[in-house]
């Protein structure tokens, strides 16, 4: 069957929402709750999904694509916090929304309550120099301590994502497919196959339509990391003790192939 088929279909009967209508719903400080599954689930999501939630519509597109370039020490220190479960931790990335050819330079702040916070300024393109010239430097110390003359561009991912707005306005859910990634320090590249992240976006607590969908469809919460997965994908020098289940797992949804150091 081509999953791929059925996800356009079902997504195309969802009632529309525009930017401007989910302007008040940014969560820029909240909870997230991450799951990972495959196409064939995504499709039945969204066959489940009817009459309760918008999809994100911008023009005639309700499937919009990311490019997303990560930047850390040469010590990999983000990704060493992450991967040996720190909080709060920090990433500095700076993403292009590729059909509107807007980017920003991103600091997201996870802390030891499981809040997630980011701040973000607009900058010219990924270039370097477009990112200092708009005092990414600046930005980035005051927040992380480090400046772009203290770090590298390590890993870019290319993604699609669908989002979706519960009819409540109380919550985004992001749902990422065709993820691609390539090492900045290795030449390395991966594919992630029919591998898709969910991302359930929420003020708190509240009420959320899309938590019974997923138990019916028995695809339960699990951390992911684009950062942090690409690198392992891309680089098998990196230390990955601790993600060896999360990455057998992952091969076990995408089918993709994993650097051998990570398993």
């Amino acid at each position: 069957m081509n999953f791929d088929q059925k996800i356009q279909e079902w997504l195309a009967l969802l009632p529309p929402i525009t930017l401007d209508e989910m302007s008040g719903i940014k969560l820029m400080n909240r909870t997230d709750t991450k799951f990972v599954t495959n196409k064939e689930k995504l499709a039945r999501l969204l066959e489940l999904a009817q009459g309760q939630y918008y999809a994100q519509q911008i023009e005639d597109a309700r499937i919009a694509n990311y490019r997303t370039t990560y930047w850390d020490t040469p010590d990999h220190r983000f990704f060493v916090e992450h991967h040996n479960g720190w909080a709060p931790r920090q990433k500095i990335r700076v993403r292009t929304y590729v059909d509107s050819d807007l980017t920003f330079l991103e600091v997201k702040t996870k802390n030891n309550h499981g809040r997630t916070k980011k701040k973000r300024i607009t900058v010219p393109s990924q270039e370097k120099a477009d990112v200092v010239a708009a005092g990414g430097s600046e930005f980035t110390q005051k927040l992380t301590g480090e400046t772009f003359e203290d770090i590298i561009p390590t890993v870019q991912n290319r993604f699609q994502r669908i989002t979706l707005v519960n009819f409540g306005k109380t919550e985004r859910l992001t749902i990422d497919f065709n993820v691609g990634f390539h090492n900045y320090e290795t030449g390395g590249d991966a594919e992630t196959g029919e591998l898709v992240i969910i991302e359930l976006k929420r003020d708190g607590n509240v009420f959320s339509p899309v938590l019974d969908i997923l138990r019916q469809l028995r695809i339960h919460p699990s951390g992911f990391s684009k950062y942090c997965i690409g690198s392992l994908m891309t680089n098998g020098r990196l230390k990955h003790n601790r993600f060896k289940p999360k990455m057998i797992r992952i091969s076990k949804y995408s089918g993709a192939k994993i650097c051998a150091a990570a398993v």
